[in-house]
């Protein structure tokens, strides 16, 4: 049986997901890798324990309760092995820099430049809504053969996973306590089937240069293509993970930026700073904040805590980036800080395969906004809210500018 500390006992999801920060700042200081009873999982929340675990032979990958539960099997952030590097080798080709790099301008900038084209004149927009979101989606659905649906679908599919996803309080017989959640989730699935399954029997038979129709035939014998179960709960990791990854990102890179006014101004005056104010707005809050998980293969000690064959680890990358032991003051965004990496994308052989992609939506993105509203400035009077446990952005980024 697990024994825990008292106050760990008090955590809440709600707590979690409204602002996690003060509870990893104890935890890095006090107890670095705990169980904690409301997720069922111990949880690593300094960056030194965090990538000795991703990177250790005694782990190996395994999805969340509530992942495997939104996702299914076999779902590639949560499987090892030949399953894995089939997965791996089915999505890793078209997120190649040298293939991003032969197609990103020409797919990426179009988009940023249509949605701002729609609020651009209007001086005020929600930023995350209007643009951050909507360019996140848009680019990866257009990659992925999904040109067809209207962003507002995809951005409600992402939403509805998320919320599924990230739905992991137990109760004390490790039982989930909210089901409705998972029934948002079980929702976009089913939308999500019935648009795509007719798009798959016809690229079964006519492949394009889709990623998904390259995800069936891809690395098979001739004739042959991935069964179509195989591969939908790897696609449902890309509609809520790299859906929604870009977006958040650019959306608290602004936030960020928003909180030291000279040094947006500078991020404005010189673009080529953009690729560095996003990685620091990706340390600062981390879009994919404590979504992954390993499991013992052995018994093991780390940090000094004993954890049996099969235990199950939540490695919280989002605390990592906040590990004063790794940055001076943390909790501030500061774009002069040393460059030093940052854990927003993973680490180790199940680190996120859509690093240079997601890097280039965001630069493209705010290079596009930062060219068109350079007086950009946050609604003094809206405070940003952010949210989420497992996945985490701003829910609104209210700004105005002169016309």
């Amino acid at each position: 049986m697990t024994t825990t500390v008292s106050w760990l006992d008090e955590i809440t999801m709600a707590e979690l997901e409204r602002n996690p920060y003060p509870i990893y700042e104890r935890l890095r200081a006090e107890h670095p890798l705990a169980y904690v009873p409301v997720l069922g999982s111990y949880v690593a929340s300094t960056a030194d324990i965090c990538r000795t675990i991703a990177t250790s032979d005694d782990f190996e990958a395994v999805i969340t309760k509530a992942g495997g539960r939104t996702f299914g099997h076999p779902a590639v952030i949560g499987v090892n092995g030949d399953i894995h590097t089939d997965l791996r080798s089915m999505v890793d080709p078209a997120l190649q820099p040298r293939e991003v790099d032969r197609w990103i301008e020409d797919l990426v900038r179009p988009i940023a430049r249509r949605h701002l084209e729609m609020f651009e004149d209007d001086g005020a927009a929600d930023l995350v809504s209007q643009y951050c979101e909507p360019v996140s989606v848009r680019a990866l659905g257009d990659l992925l053969g999904l040109a067809d649906v209207h962003a507002d679908t995809l951005r409600d599919w992402f939403h509805k996973l998320s919320s599924s996803f990230t739905n992991a309080a137990v109760d004390e017989d490790g039982e989930f306590v909210d089901h409705e959640r998972f029934a948002e989730g079980d929702a976009a699935k089913a939308e999500i089937k019935a648009i795509l399954d007719p798009k798959i029997d016809h690229w079964i038979t006519h492949p394009d240069d889709s990623a998904i129709s390259h995800w069936l035939h891809d690395g098979m014998p001739a004739g042959q293509t991935r069964d179509r179960d195989y591969i939908y709960p790897t696609l449902y990791v890309f509609l809520l993970g790299a859906m929604q990854e870009p977006g958040h990102a650019m959306a608290s890179t602004i936030a960020g930026l928003f909180t030291r006014p000279e040094q947006l101004e500078q991020v404005i005056d010189e673009p080529g700073l953009i690729p560095r104010a996003i990685a620091e707005g990706m340390r600062w809050t981390s879009p994919i904040w404590s979504a992954t998980a390993r499991t013992t293969k052995r018994d093991v000690e780390v940090a000094g805590v004993h954890l049996p064959a099969g235990t199950a680890v939540i490695l919280s990358y989002g605390s990592a980036n906040h590990d004063a032991g790794q940055y001076g003051a943390p909790t501030a965004y500061d774009l002069s800080r040393p460059p030093l990496p940052h854990l927003a994308f993973g680490a180790g052989e199940h680190g996120c395969a859509g690093i240079y992609f997601a890097n280039n939506v965001c630069r493209i993105a705010l290079e596009e906004l930062f060219d068109s509203i350079p007086n950009l400035e946050r609604t003094v009077s809206d405070d940003v809210e952010f949210w989420g446990w497992g996945f985490r952005g701003p829910t609104a980024l209210h700004t105005q500018w002169e016309v």
